[in-house]
C-alpha cells in the first residue's frame, strides 16, 4: 500500500477487483448466493483487519480468495454436520418404556452384583473391576498392579468363578 492513497481508497480498489471474483468462488463451493456474499463480507472484514500486513492488490487478492475458500468450505461441513444429527436424531428409534417390574428387577440384579464383587478378595476384585468397568487389557492391569500379564488373567479368572458361585445360588435377574 502505497503512502499517496488513503487506507480507505486502497480498500476500495481491493474490494472492487476482488469481491466479484470471491463470490463466485464462494457460490461454486455453497451454491447459495446470500450465503455467498455473506461470506464475503466476512473475509473481507478479517482483510480489513490484516490490510497493513498485506503489501500489494495482488498478494491481497489472493489472501481473501483463500479466506473465502476456506469460510465456505467450512460452512459446507458444518451444515452436513446438522444435517446428519439431525437425521440421526429424527430417525432414532424410539425406547421402549420399561415396566415397573422390570426396573425394579434391573435394580435388584444390580445390588446383587454389587454384594458379590464386595465378597470377592481384594486382588481379585480388583482385577475385575479394572477389566469390566474400566475396559483395561490385561496388559494395562498388569502394569498398573506389577505383576504379570499371565497373572492378572489367573486373578480375573478365579474371580469369575467366584463371583459365578456367589451369584449362582440366588434369583438374579439378567436383561
Amino acid at each position: 500500500m502505497t503512502s499517496k492513497r488513503s487506507a480507505q481508497e486502497y480498500f476500495r480498489e481491493v474490494y472492487e477487483e476482488v469481491f466479484p471474483i470471491a463470490v463466485r468462488v464462494a457460490y461454486r463451493i455453497t451454491n447459495d448466493i446470500e450465503v455467498a456474499e455473506e461470506l464475503c463480507h466476512e473475509a473481507f472484514i478479517k482483510y480489513l483487519d490484516r490490510m497493513e500486513t498485506i503489501p500489494d492488490t495482488q498478494q491481497a487478492k489472493y489472501w481473501i480468495i483463500r479466506v473465502v475458500k476456506n469460510l465456505s468450505l467450512n460452512n459446507q461441513k458444518r451444515l452436513g454436520r446438522e444435517a446428519a444429527a439431525n437425521q440421526r436424531a429424527y430417525f432414532e428409534p424410539a425406547q421402549a418404556s420399561e415396566t415397573g417390574e422390570v426396573s425394579y428387577l434391573k435394580l435388584e440384579a444390580k445390588s446383587h452384583v454389587q454384594q458379590a464383587l464386595a465378597a470377592l478378595p481384594e486382588k481379585l476384585r480388583v482385577v475385575l473391576v479394572m477389566k469390566e468397568y474400566g475396559e483395561m487389557s490385561y496388559k494395562e492391569i498388569g502394569s498398573v498392579l506389577g505383576i504379570s500379564e499371565t497373572n492378572v488373567k489367573v486373578r480375573a479368572h478365579r474371580a469369575r468363578e467366584k463371583l459365578a458361585q456367589y451369584l449362582d445360588g440366588g434369583d438374579v435377574y439378567v436383561p
